[in-house]
């Protein structure tokens, strides 16, 4: 009996030994992590703080690098106007002698002469090398047509003038130089040959000057 009763205590002091063993190896485990948690471990009323990562290239993280970063337009201001500047053309006053149509109720003054038209009297033949003739002409201005009249009159002044006209000129003419009330294209030599056999018939013309200086274009104007 005795000798069964030592074989049966010897498992259990054995297996008492393992308990003893595992609870020292756990309460190391224990301690060290309580050691961890007490150095960690926040006091009443102190806010925890996180300290950052150095942050990255900028490439991951979506946030735009220093070169990425949008730059304001700027538009310019613009300049206010006062009160007491021009915002339209002032009206041209009409010249000495002029209505506020534009017509001339006397012989105009070289201001109110009209820009583009002349009124031709005779045309003078130069050397054939020059490949121009001379127009003799007088500038003017249109009248104010009277009621009982067919149109108003061009009114001329001043000394006649004389301008080049290239032999090549586009030229058109009407009645009474053409049988039409329609500008109908006619040849220089054609516009020669009518004036000489009808000086100073004073026909009005309107005329648009080369780069030479000498006219290169010439439309008779239809007056009634």
């Amino acid at each position: 009996m005795d000798v069964m009763r030592g074989k049966r205590r010897r498992p259990v002091v054995v297996a008492a030994a393992a308990v003893v063993l595992a609870v020292m190896v756990t309460g190391c485990q224990k301690g060290g992590s309580t050691d961890a948690a007490a150095d960690g471990a926040v006091e009443p009323g102190a806010v925890a703080t996180a300290t950052a990562e150095p942050a990255g290239d900028g490439a991951d993280d979506g946030e735009p690098t220093e070169d990425e970063t949008p730059q304001p337009v700027v538009k310019p201001t613009p300049k206010p106007v006062s009160k007491g500047t021009r915002t339209t053309k002032p009206t041209k006053k009409p010249a000495p002698g002029t209505t506020a149509t534009g017509c001339v109720t006397e012989p105009p003054t070289p201001e109110a002469y009209d820009p583009d038209e002349f009124a031709l009297y005779r045309i003078e033949e130069l050397p054939a090398a020059t490949g121009k003739v001379n127009l003799v002409l007088q500038h003017g201005a249109w009248g104010c047509g009277e009621h009982d009249t067919d149109g108003a009159p061009f009114v001329v002044s001043g000394e006649e003038s004389r301008w080049a006209l290239d032999q090549a000129a586009y030229v058109t003419a009407t009645d009474p130089i053409v049988a039409s009330t329609e500008n109908q294209r006619i040849g220089v030599q054609e516009l020669i040959d009518w004036v000489n056999a009808n000086p100073d018939s004073g026909l009005v013309f309107k005329y648009q000057v080369g780069d030479d200086g000498a006219i290169h274009r010439l439309d008779q104007v239809f007056v009634p």
